[in-house]
C-alpha cells in the first residue's frame, strides 16, 4: 500500500509545523505554559481574596469584640 498525495501532503504539514522554522513548537508550548502559569496565579489570587472576604463579613459577638472591631 502506498501513500497518496493527500497523506503525504498530511505529513509534510505536520512536519513543517512541528518542526518549521523558528521553533514554533517551542513557541506554542512557551504559551500554553504562559496559560497555565497565569491561570495558577488567578486561582492563588482568588483564595486571598475570598479569605479577607470572610474575616470581613464576620460580626463581632460579644460586647469586647465589638469595642475591638471599633478600633
Amino acid at each position: 500500500m502506498q501513500p497518496g498525495i493527500w497523506q503525504i501532503l498530511i505529513i509534510a504539514a505536520l512536519a513543517l509545523l512541528l518542526f518549521g522554522g523558528r521553533g514554533k513548537l517551542s513557541g506554542l508550548m512557551g504559551d500554553a505554559a504562559k496559560g497555565i502559569k497565569a491561570f495558577r496565579e488567578g486561582l492563588k489570587d482568588g483564595d486571598s481574596n475570598k479569605a479577607e472576604d470572610e474575616r470581613a463579613g464576620t460580626l463581632p459577638r460579644t460586647e469586647s469584640e465589638k469595642e475591638d472591631h471599633k478600633s
